[in-house]
């Protein structure tokens, strides 16, 4: 017997990219609350910048190793030696950008700022959505989606003010997506409507 064949986003329909599949299949909108993956969103999305989500999404082990399992507290003390080791390190598959991997740093101490602030990061990113409950947007086709919105627009004025770098707009719209604020999932898409009908 044949399989079914799902409908998916267009960006994840490629059979032969099985990694994007199941990243669209059980992570991509997901509402995430956890404060270490919530970091580790934060430094994929800054890495991401200018480069292909597929490309990050391969480098995401080694992403996972060189920040040490997404540890803030770890990575906020992370000094000059050790950004050169891994932007010289032939075993780290990360993106060598000084810019990224400093960011990645500054990031994480103003991250840890949040959270002694609001209690966790959690509590201070979700209130950039009306009752910090997922925006199910309701677009046919991938070509409606927008690279950002208010929310994310407030959401980077928000965070540049409080030391974060490489969170623009769009990356912050991108960020809001991934982790479940925002639901862009085409309403052809089989995740669209489970993403509705599921309780967070």
């Amino acid at each position: 017997m044949s399989q079914v064949r799902l409908s998916r986003c267009s960006w994840a329909d490629n059979p032969k990219d099985p990694e994007m599949q199941l990243y669209h299949d059980t992570e991509w909108g997901v509402p995430v609350h956890n404060d270490t993956k919530l970091f580790e969103f934060i430094v994929l999305e800054c890495a991401q910048a200018g480069l292909s989500w597929s490309t990050i999404l391969r480098k995401r082990p080694d992403y996972q190793k060189a920040f040490v399992n997404y540890n803030v507290k770890r990575v906020a003390e992370f000094r000059m030696p050790h950004v050169e080791k891994l932007l010289q390190s032939t075993n780290a598959n990360i993106v060598r950008n000084r810019l990224k991997v400093n960011s990645a740093v500054t990031n994480a101490r103003a991250f840890i700022k949040i959270q002694h602030d609001y209690g966790s990061f959690d509590n201070y990113i979700w209130d950039f959505v009306e009752g910090r409950r997922t925006k199910h947007n309701f677009f046919k086709n991938c070509r409606q989606i927008p690279t950002k919105s208010i929310e994310s627009n407030n959401l980077s004025s928000d965070l540049r003010a409080r030391g974060f770098s490489f969170v623009g707009p769009t990356i912050c719209y991108a960020l809001m997506q991934a982790i479940g604020m925002i639901n862009d999932h085409t309403t052809n898409c089989f995740r669209h409507k489970e993403l509705l009908e599921m309780i967070f």
